[in-house]
C-alpha cells in the first residue's frame, strides 16, 4: 500500500507558510486537567475494606476492625497486575460506606490501625501510592461521603471530620490524580450504636462547594468524581456502557450526588450542556464489587469485556474496571488472567491502523496546519478542519487495492470542544457509495464496529454538528476474530438448549464442571438437567481447529413442579429473567412439591427498562406446612439499583417444602417486584 510523502521541495515549502487561524471554540471547552485525564482512557478501581472480610457489598458500620486481616496482601501485585492489563492508574476505596478507612487516620478508631493486619501499624493508602509510583500509575482514592459507623453523620460535626479526613489523603500520600465520591448517602446505619436510620439533603448537607475548594487547595490537577462531577460523571449505570449518544457537556447546576434522576436525565450529558464534564464508566470485573468466594467462578469473559470496552471507551467514556481483591489481600488468579486476556486482545484489534497507508482528500480546508493529512499522524494536537460555515465535510481515503476492516475510530480535537452531531461510514463499490454504519456523537474517542468489509476506497461524512467538525484522528483496523461461546437457556422442566453463536461451528460440554474439549460431549439435542450440577460448554471452530473460553452454567433443582400461592406469580418462576410479578402483599410464597434441603436462595430483580419494586430488605422464611413459618435469614440486598444482578443469600442446611420471600423494604416503596426465585441446594 502506498503511504502519502510530501516531495521535499513542498515540505520546504510549507515551513515558509504561516499557519491558517484555528477555529473559535464551541462552548463549553475542558480544563487542562480534563484534558490530561481523558487521555488515561482506562485505569481501574480497588474495592479491597471490611466489607471483603465481612463478604458483604455494603457494611452496616458495626464491623470490629479486628476483622480486617490479611498476611498476605500485595498492593505491588495489583499496581503490576494494572499495568500490565495496559490500566494508567489505580483509584482505591479509602473509606466506604462502613467508614472503615484503610489509613491510619488521626480522626478515627474505626481503621487500619486497630486492626490485626500488620498488629495495626500498617498503611495501605501508602502501600499503593508507593505501589503505582514504582508501575508508573495514577493514583488515586475512592471516599464514600455516607459513614454508617460514625455517631455524629447527619450532624453538622460529621462535615468537619469528613474534611480533616481528606485532608489527610490528599496531603500525605503525593499527587492524586482522581478524587471519587460515591453518590449513594443516608439510610440505615449502625452510627455509633443508635442504630437508626438518618436521612440527609443531598443537596446541601456536605457543603460541596466548600469540599470542592478544599481538593483544588491540596490537588489542583485532581478530578473529582460523582454524579454531576465538578470534573468527570457517573454514566449512570454499574455495567459499564456509555450511551449511543454520549455528550461530556453536562447541566452541571443541575445536578447532585445521589439525585434520584440523574441516571435517566443527565448521565448521558446533554448537546446544550453548560460544563465540561465527560463520563466516566464503572464495572467490576465480577458481578459484586468486593469479594465473594461464590463469584470465583462469574469473572466476566473475554466476549463480554470486550462489549464494555467498546460501548465505553468506543462511546466517548473513560472506562474504570474493578478487581474484588480477595481475603488474601490479592487480585484472584481468575481475575488476573480474564484482564490480561483482554488486555492483549484490544492490543491485538488496534495493532495496525490500516488508515495511515492510504491516500486521503478531504472537501475542504481551513488551509495550512489544518489539512486532511493530521487525521494520520497519530499526534492528537494536530487536526483537520474546515473553513468556518462550510457546507460539506467528507473525508476520502483511497487505499490503493482493496482491503478487508472491521473498525472505524474517530476522535474529535476536543480542546476546542464536541462539536459532531452525526456522521457515517460508506464504501465505494462499481462507482456508487454504500452505507457501511453510522452513528451520532464522537467526542473524544468514537469507535465502530461491523462485520467485514471489503473496499479500497471509503467515505466518512460529517453529516451534522454544532459547528465545522475537528477531527484529530481517523484509525481504519482489522480486528481478529473472537470465537464466542454458546448461549443457554432453560426449561421449569429442568432441560438445556445451548444456542450456536454462529453457523458452522460445534458445541461441546460437560455436566461435571470440567472444561469441554473434543472429547467431551457433543451436542446434538437439548439436555435433561434434573439436579443440581455445573454444566460448562465451548464452542468449536472445525476449520481452524479453536475452541472458545468456556460458558459455566451453574444449575440446580428445576422449578417445574414448583406452584405458588398466588395464582399469577408464575412469572417469578418461569426460568425467564426477563419476566417478572409485582406482588401487592410484597411476599411470594411458594409450595416446591416435596421436602428439599437448602442451603440458600436467589433473587434476581426485575430487569425491565424502568424498573420499580427493587427489594432492598428481606426476610426469607420457611414451612413444612404452608402455614407455620419461621425466619431463617433476613438481610439487606445492598446497591441493588445500581447493580441489579441475581442475588444470593446462603445459610445452614435446612429442610423444607414451602418457601416464602417477604419484602421488607424496597428501594422506591412501590410494591415488591421479583424477576426470578431460586433455591440452593449444594
Amino acid at each position: 500500500m502506498k503511504k502519502l510523502i510530501w516531495p521535499a521541495f513542498l515540505l520546504l515549502l510549507s515551513f515558509c507558510q504561516e499557519k491558517a487561524a484555528p477555529p473559535a471554540p464551541v462552548l463549553p471547552v475542558p480544563e487542562p486537567r480534563q484534558i490530561a485525564w481523558q487521555e488515561l482512557e482506562y485505569y481501574g478501581f480497588v474495592h479491597f475494606n471490611m466489607n471483603t472480610f465481612s463478604d458483604r457489598e455494603w457494611g452496616f458500620g458495626d464491623e470490629k476492625p479486628e476483622m480486617f486481616n490479611s498476611t498476605e496482601m500485595d498492593p505491588r501485585q495489583w499496581a503490576r497486575i494494572a499495568s500490565e492489563a495496559g490500566m494508567k492508574g489505580l483509584i482505591i476505596t479509602a473509606k466506604h460506606h462502613d467508614g472503615f478507612v484503610l489509613w491510619p487516620s488521626a480522626y478515627t478508631e474505626h481503621s487500619v490501625k486497630n486492626s490485626l493486619w500488620k498488629d495495626g501499624k500498617g498503611d495501605l493508602i501508602r502501600e499503593l501510592a508507593d505501589a503505582c509510583k514504582e508501575y508508573g500509575l495514577k493514583f488515586g482514592i475512592y471516599y464514600s461521603p455516607w459513614d454508617r459507623n460514625h455517631p455524629d453523620y447527619g450532624k453538622p460535626e460529621y462535615i468537619t471530620y469528613m474534611r480533616n479526613q481528606l485532608t489527610e489523603l490528599l496531603t500525605n500520600y503525593g499527587e492524586i490524580y482522581e478524587v471519587w465520591f460515591d453518590g449513594a448517602n443516608g439510610g440505615d446505619g449502625y452510627y455509633g450504636g443508635a442504630n437508626e436510620q438518618r436521612m440527609v439533603d443531598k443537596l446541601t448537607y456536605y457543603e460541596w462547594p466548600k469540599v470542592y475548594e478544599l481538593v483544588r487547595e491540596l490537588q489542583p490537577g485532581a478530578m473529582m468524581f460523582s454524579d454531576g462531577g465538578p470534573d468527570v460523571r457517573w454514566v449512570g449505570n454499574e455495567h459499564g456502557f456509555a450511551y449511543e449518544t454520549t455528550w461530556s457537556n453536562l447541566m452541571r447546576d443541575s445536578v447532585y450526588a445521589g439525585m434520584p434522576d440523574y441516571p435517566d436525565k443527565y448521565a448521558p450529558g446533554q448537546e446544550n450542556g453548560t460544563h465540561w464534564v465527560p463520563a466516566e464508566s464503572d464495572v467490576s470485573i465480577r458481578p459484586g464489587w468486593y469479594y465473594h468466594k461464590y463469584e470465583d467462578h462469574k469473572v466476566k469473559t473475554l466476549p463480554q469485556l470486550l462489549e464494555i470496552y467498546y460501548n465505553s471507551i468506543g462511546r466517548n467514556s473513560s472506562l474504570l474496571i474493578n478487581f474484588p481483591v480477595d481475603t488474601r489481600g490479592l487480585i484472584h488468579e481468575n481475575d488476573e488472567a480474564a484482564i490480561l486476556r483482554f488486555g492483549e486482545k484490544i492490543k491485538k484489534d488496534f495493532e495496525l491502523n490500516l488508515a495511515s497507508f492510504a491516500e486521503i482528500e478531504a472537501s475542504g480546508d481551513r488551509g495550512y496546519g489544518y489539512e486532511a493529512e493530521n487525521v494520520l499522524d497519530e499526534d492528537y494536537q494536530t487536526y483537520w478542519t474546515l473553513k468556518d460555515g462550510a457546507p460539506q465535510s467528507e473525508l476520502v481515503l483511497d487505499f490503493g487495492k482493496e482491503i478487508s476492516f472491521n473498525r472505524l475510530l474517530l476522535q474529535e480535537y476536543t480542546p476546542l470542544g464536541q462539536r459532531v452531531k452525526a456522521f457515517s461510514l460508506e464504501r465505494e463499490v462499481a462507482g456508487n457509495w454504500e452505507l457501511i454504519a453510522e452513528a451520532t456523537t464522537i467526542g473524544y474517542k468514537r469507535i465502530l464496529r461491523f462485520e467485514d468489509v471489503k473496499a479500497q476506497k471509503i467515505r466518512i461524512k460529517f453529516l451534522d454538528g454544532k459547528d465545522i467538525p475537528l477531527i484529530s484522528k481517523v484509525g481504519i483496523y482489522d480486528a481478529p476474530k473472537l470465537l464466542i461461546a454458546p448461549a443457554f437457556s432453560r426449561k421449569t422442566d429442568g432441560t438445556v438448549e445451548l444456542i450456536s453463536p454462529d453457523s458452522g461451528l460445534e458445541i461441546y460440554y460437560s455436566l461435571d464442571g470440567s472444561t469441554p474439549s473434543q472429547e467431551s460431549l457433543k451436542y446434538e439435542t437439548s439436555i435433561p438437567v434434573t439436579e443440581a450440577l455445573t454444566l460448562m460448554a465451548a464452542s468449536f471452530d472445525p476449520v481452524s481447529g479453536e475452541i472458545s473460553e468456556p460458558i459455566r452454567i451453574d444449575l440446580d433443582l428445576p422449578k417445574g413442579n414448583w406452584k405458588p400461592f398466588e395464582a399469577d406469580a408464575y412469572k417469578a418462576i418461569d426460568e425467564n429473567g426477563g419476566s417478572y410479578w409485582t406482588s401487592p402483599t410484597g411476599t411470594l410464597s411458594l409450595d416446591l412439591g416435596e421436602s428439599i434441603d437448602l442451603k440458600g436462595f436467589t433473587y434476581l430483580p426485575m430487569q425491565a427498562r424502568y424498573p420499580s419494586g427493587f427489594i432492598t430488605n428481606y426476610s426469607f422464611e420457611i414451612s413444612q406446612d404452608g402455614k407455620s413459618w419461621k425466619e431463617i435469614a433476613t438481610g439487606e440486598f445492598s446497591n441493588i439499583v445500581n447493580s441489579p444482578v441475581e442475588q444470593q443469600v446462603r445459610f445452614e442446611s435446612v429442610s423444607a417444602r414451602f418457601i416464602r420471600l417477604r419484602a421488607v423494604k424496597t428501594a422506591d416503596g412501590k410494591p415488591a417486584t421479583f424477576g426470578e426465585i431460586g433455591i440452593l441446594t449444594r
